[in-house]
């Protein structure tokens, strides 16, 4: 069985609540959304990584933090479209090289978007390259690390006069947090993993 029939296996979407759902605040009126996409790349290998970037700190929004590739939908584009599309310029991972699964649950972030994650696997070891002007580094993170609610903190911050309640991941010198964390939060609940 190839990982990407042991992923889709494993992946339940069912009518269950998801862990987390972005707008986690102490109230307050929730802002218009916009729709967004983000490919969740697990790589092929014998213990499978996902693939993620670090933001330069140039960006006006989310500079430096860790993510995953994606962006806002394009008009006429779908979740996996646009996710495929912004890895390949994020990235330059090329579509041929991923087998998409599906898409899990929708987060919406504190920023104004609603982000579909995209599933799917990848070959591993391709020769990407981070776009200068959005990504200073692509660096892998083990998927059992990742899925592993033990390595999920959670922690509060002040945004905007709010208590903002999220969650954070350390790996190695990298910290995970905010919607790219709640989305793997929300994965961990919905992927029995190792399948």
């Amino acid at each position: 069985m190839t990982l990407a029939e042991r992923l889709a296996a494993a992946l339940t979407i069912d009518a269950s609540p998801p862990a987390l759902t972005g707008d986690d605040t102490d109230g307050g009126p929730a802002p218009p959304l916009t729709a967004a996409a983000v490919l969740v790349a697990i790589t092929e290998r014998a213990e499978p990584g996902v693939l993620l970037t670090q933001r330069t700190e140039t960006l006006r929004r989310h500079a430096g933090q860790v993510a995953f590739p994606g962006g806002r939908l394009d008009p006429g584009e779908d979740a996996i479209t646009a996710a495929l599309r912004e890895a390949e310029e994020e990235i330059a991972l090329p579509r041929a090289a991923v087998t998409v699964i599906g898409t899990s649950d929708v987060y919406r972030t504190g920023t104004g978007f609603a982000v579909t994650p995209v599933i799917a696997t990848v070959t591993p070891d391709l020769p990407l390259v981070p776009s200068e002007a959005e990504v200073a580094a692509v660096f892998e993170v083990p998927l059992a690390f990742l899925l592993d609610a033990a390595n999920h903190r959670p922690a509060t911050a002040m945004y905007q006069g709010r208590t903002r309640r999220y969650v954070e991941m350390m790996w190695n010198d990298r910290r995970i947090w905010g919607a790219t964390a709640g989305m793997i939060v929300n994965l961990s609940r919905r992927l029995r993993w190792p399948a």
